[in-house]
């Protein structure tokens, strides 16, 4: 490939991230006048699990503005998820056979649809589920306030990884019909993978071992399903 060619490639690349920047700073604009309800919608699980007379605190002066600015452009980076797979698949489908191309449609929608699902499961089972645990073993002593930056941090990340995570069988389906690895050299390595969901659990999800379970076994049953629709080139 020519030096003319890659910097043809490296511009339409930049400029499809440029719409997607757009498209994200538009949507924030949108969104600003809808940021209480954003909040409320986010911090319901949290809300539905504190016992009676606690509630969410901010313990930095800068909090009540960043927290709710923080959520607009997760909500924006969340909404533009979609456009972003579009855009990139407008990137790369010049490059694919007809044959790929018929693929490559599906691909894109599954993908989507299941990082929809991950991030849906994250929020509407896995976060209830957590926060009613470690609100339920606090000490009758200790009154439970949660900051409101922590709790968005929290969640965010939680809901970014599981979207990713439940990307599995894409990336399984991708890995072994082009050829980069056979299917029965996954199979076989399924101990070392499985261990390797476990050490993703860690380092993509909060510092509790509940979420970190919650988003290894998913990727192991995601992945298996991946194998199950794979076929080798």
């Amino acid at each position: 490939m020519t030096n003319e060619k890659v910097t043809s490639h490296l511009l339409e690349l930049r400029t499809r991230l440029i719409r997607v920047l757009v498209f994200i700073g538009i949507t924030i604009l949108i969104g600003i006048p809808f940021a209480s309800e954003i909040y409320n919608f986010i911090a319901t699980p949290l809300i539905l699990a504190l016992p009676d007379g606690s509630s969410m605190i901010a313990t930095q002066v800068s909090s009540p503005f960043m927290a709710p600015f923080k959520l607009l452009l997760f909500a924006a980076t969340l909404v533009a998820m979609p456009y972003f797979f579009y855009e990139l698949w407008g990137f790369i489908s010049p490059g694919l056979f007809e044959n790929e191309k018929k693929f490559a449609v599906p691909l894109m929608v599954s993908t989507i649809a299941l990082f929809s699902v991950g991030s849906g499961f994250a929020y509407f089972i896995v976060c209830p589920i957590i926060f009613s645990f470690f609100i339920g073993i606090a000490p009758d002593s200790v009154v439970v306030m949660t900051d409101i930056s922590q709790y968005l941090d929290f969640v965010i990340k939680l809901i970014f990884a599981f979207g990713i995570a439940f990307e599995m069988p894409i990336a399984t389906y991708l890995i072994v019909s082009s050829g980069v690895v056979k299917k029965s050299t996954l199979a076989v390595s399924r101990p070392y993978l499985i261990l390797l969901f476990f050490i993703f659990g860690m380092l993509l999800t909060p510092p509790d071992v509940f979420s970190q379970l919650f988003l290894a076994i998913p990727m192991w049953i995601l992945f298996e399903l991946g194998l199950v629709i794979s076929k080798d080139k």
